[in-house]
């Protein structure tokens, strides 16, 4: 479902005389349906730049990058568009949505969007919301005026609204409770049941234990510097 091969990445400094900065090189992946590959390595070696690639945020500097049959290294913006609708989910650690929007309808829009109707999207984003423990009250309310906890948790729910084929998953267990971290291992656990490839990032060692098929550590990406 992802497969990656020879990837590499490099940032242009424009506003420094045009410098390169290779930051990734000969980068080779696979995540399957039904797999879940977790990226390890040290702060700064390239997990993060890693998943954006895989999402489309950053253009790759060469080789190939496919989600499904669509190759993001060289793919239309609009075809990036539509992969996020139907395809590619991304769960991140932060929430950005429109101020004032109904929590219900921050959920559900991953699922309007795809043509479900309204009433069904509804009925789904409730579900999950009452089972990561947002209370009911605050459907009703923007998101934005939540806690950081109340708001990942809202994050995690429209992360999972609709069945993408594969999901990316950016440390979706940080600072969670132990009851809703449970909740948020077992819709990974039942994500992957039903086929989804997963490529996340876990600094949570349990969790990652516990939902990793393959580790792969993105050290070995990294660009040699000749001295």
């Amino acid at each position: 479902m992802i497969h990656i091969e020879n990837l590499g990445k490099s940032f242009t400094l424009h506003n420094q005389g045009g410098v390169v900065i290779p930051v990734m090189a000969g980068a080779f992946l696979s995540v399957l349906p039904g797999e879940c590959v977790g990226l390890t390595g040290a702060s700064g070696a390239g997990k993060s730049t890693l998943m954006r690639m895989v999402y489309g945020n950053y253009l790759a500097s060469g080789g190939s990058l496919h989600v499904g049959d669509l190759d993001l290294a060289r793919a239309l913006p609009r075809q990036i568009i539509q992969l996020r609708r139907t395809t590619l989910g991304y769960v991140s650690q932060f929430l950005r949505v429109v101020p004032r929007v109904p929590t219900l309808d921050v959920v559900a829009e991953p699922l309007l969007i795809v043509g479900v109707p309204r009433d069904q999207a509804h009925a789904r984003a409730a579900m999950l919301l009452a089972r990561l423990n947002i209370p009911q009250h605050l459907w009703s309310l923007s998101p934005t005026t939540f806690s950081g906890g109340e708001q990942q948790r809202v994050n995690i729910a429209r992360g999972f609204a609709h069945a993408y084929p594969a999901l990316l998953l950016d440390e979706p267990t940080a600072s969670l409770d132990a009851a809703n971290r449970e909740v948020v291992l077992s819709l990974i656990e039942e994500t992957k049941a039903r086929g989804a490839a997963i490529l996340g990032i876990f600094h949570d060692e349990g969790a990652r234990a516990r939902l990793c098929d393959r580790l792969v550590d993105v050290t070995a990406f990294t660009p040699r510097v000749d001295a």
